[in-house]
């Protein structure tokens, strides 16, 4: 994994796919990893289940987490990133279409970063990918990087 990975958590094809065009159209160099829904998105985070003995102390710089996913949507996520010790400082933006203010509350009671919605124009969707990029992978400085992952 790279140092400056971003971790797409997206249930919907269509939207990984133009995440990563998005992505590519802003010439974002940066691994990307994806994950389909919210459980093998925590699998990934903690190496467990089809990801038992990946190394958990490379972790991504960026999670973008979609809100609503099946088997656990992006607020139970959230809940369980900030809640361990392994992956509550990593940087998380709720990229969602959600627009509803009790999701934004929740989000950010759960210490989501950031809420964006996803914009339905190619062109403004580009634009919000770029501006996410440049800061959360340049102008934003990371937190500091624990030397062991605790179990």
């Amino acid at each position: 994994m790279s140092p400056k990975s971003v971790f797409l958590v997206e249930d919907n094809q269509d939207d990984v796919e133009l995440t990563l065009l998005a992505f590519k159209k802003t010439a974002m160099l940066n691994e990307i990893i994806v994950a389909r829904d919210g459980q093998e998105a925590l699998d990934y985070l903690f190496g467990a289940g089809a990801y038992a003995g990946r190394d958990v102390n490379a972790q991504p710089a960026l999670i973008l987490l979609d809100y609503k996913m099946p088997k656990l949507n992006g607020d139970e996520v959230l809940a369980r990133l900030r809640a361990d010790e392994r992956a509550k400082l990593i940087p998380v933006v709720m990229l969602t279409s959600s627009r509803d203010e009790e999701d934004r509350r929740r989000c950010y009671t759960n210490g989501a970063n950031s809420f964006v919605c996803k914009p339905v124009d190619f062109t403004q969707f580009v634009e919000a990918m770029r501006q996410l990029g440049s800061y959360w992978l340049g102008l934003n400085e990371p937190p500091p990087v624990c030397s062991k992952a605790r179990p």
